[in-house]
């Protein structure tokens, strides 16, 4: 019976093992996109995103088109927010201040499009294939 219990731990960990490595695979093909928090600023409501890039070219420019929605769920905003550059294999924190949003009214976001998405060797599309979100804020990201 002991056997049987050690060989059934051995393969659980084996499979967690092969899903964190296969997940690790999956991050380093694309851009990460976090919502990491949202602040009431003077303006209105200030923005910090996380991004990380695991693409194997550096991002020169990229821009995201972002949808904000609001705590009854319908279009609050559209905005254009710059991200400037990625190098690959890093992480960059940027901030938006956008004007007339209370913070709390932000129910979630959505990264509807890339429209700038500028590197050496990137691939059209490389900026929102494969991206990947989440929030550590009261509201969602949705990719």
């Amino acid at each position: 019976m002991t056997v049987r219990i050690l060989l059934l731990s051995a393969l659980m960990s084996a499979a967690a093992v092969s899903g964190a490595a296969a997940e690790e695979v999956a991050k380093a093909k694309g851009l990460t996109v976090e919502l990491n928090a949202l602040a009431a600023s003077q303006k209105g409501c200030l923005f910090t995103f996380v991004a990380e890039s695991g693409l194997a070219q550096n991002v020169a420019k990229v821009s995201f088109e972002v949808v904000i929605f609001n705590d009854k769920g319908t279009v609050e905003r559209l905005a254009l927010l710059d991200f400037r550059d990625l190098p690959a294999g890093k992480s960059k924190v940027r901030q938006f201040d956008v004007p007339g949003i209370k913070c709390e009214a932000v129910k979630n976001l959505l990264i509807n499009d890339a429209p700038v998405c500028d590197g050496e060797g990137l691939a059209k599309g490389a900026c929102m294939d494969g991206i990947v979100t989440r929030s550590k804020a009261a509201a969602g990201l949705e990719g």
